[in-house]
């Protein structure tokens, strides 16, 4: 995230989910970025690093990586080891549609909640996962009759595993390797973006020097301060003109001021204006 601007919407999602097996010795490397779907990450080989949010995690083989729609995140690949992993699309809503009492998509909210992206499985756990991996490619070849409510079950079946991996926390969680005085002031800043967010203000929430904390922050998170304060909002002010809020009044909501300067910096990042996306 090295401006402004270098946090971007990547890939749309038209059908329910969309799933990668992927094998290389490189990976598509993007910088800090967001979808607007649920995104599952599942290492099988390798090594990578992700940022999610500014936590950071060191994948281990058959971690499972969870990424909220709006949740910006990178990964750092050694390309010095084949990468292999399992890379799910979901579409939440659908999913909270077609089974709303199942709540399949629960895991990324909690995730998002606690701040704790990365679930290791333990040794029973990882062999459903990948059993149901399994099935869901084998049913790939498949043309007959049903075929596409047969994969769409297993994706399903997956979310079951992964949902009661989060809820009954039986699978050991990973901790992020992160400082704890930046994932505070990143708590702040997500319960406070429609309030002033100086650097001094963010600075004393870390009982630090200003110009301490804006180069702790830099390192932990990769982004400037300003940056990441301005993206969070413009995130938050997206989520809430497709809860039906006005535009102007999600400005406010999110901390802009300035109306047009709202208007421009949400065109720049998200490529439509806010009344489009309001329509």
């Amino acid at each position: 995230m090295k401006d402004e601007t270098s946090v971007s919407r990547a890939g749309y999602l038209r059908e329910s989910y969309h799933y990668f097996h992927l094998r290389d010795t490189a990976g598509q490397e993007l910088d800090f970025h967001f979808h607007e779907f649920d995104k599952i990450v599942l290492l099988l080989s390798g090594r990578v690093d992700y940022t999610v949010e500014g936590s950071t995690y060191a994948l281990k083989s058959w971690s499972v990586l969870l990424i909220k729609h709006h949740t910006i995140h990178r990964a750092l690949i050694d390309k010095s080891e084949p990468y292999e992993r399992i890379i799910i699309y979901l579409d939440g809503k659908y999913f909270a549609r077609s089974m709303p009492e199942a709540r399949l998509t629960d895991c990324f909210d909690q995730a998002d909640r606690s701040g704790r992206h990365l679930l290791l499985p333990t040794e029973r756990q990882r062999r459903a996962i990948e059993a149901v991996l399994s099935a869901y490619e084998e049913a790939a070849e498949d043309s007959g009759f049903g075929a596409e409510a047969l994969r769409e079950s297993f994706i399903i079946q997956l979310l079951i595993y992964i949902g009661r991996m989060t809820a009954a926390s039986s699978g050991e969680t990973a901790e992020s390797q992160y400082d704890p005085k930046i994932r505070r002031v990143l708590s702040y800043i997500n319960e406070n973006l429609g309030r002033e967010l100086s650097v001094e203000q963010l600075a004393e929430q870390a009982y630090l020097s200003k110009y301490h904390f804006m180069r702790l922050f830099k390192a932990q998170t990769g982004s400037s301060v300003h940056s990441y304060v301005r993206q969070k909002r413009l995130l938050h002010a997206a989520r809430l003109i497709r809860e039906g809020m006005t535009v102007g009044k999600a400005a406010a909501e999110s901390g802009f001021g300035d109306y047009s300067a709202f208007h421009r910096a949400f065109r720049e990042s998200f490529g439509i204006s806010p009344g489009s996306l309001k329509k």
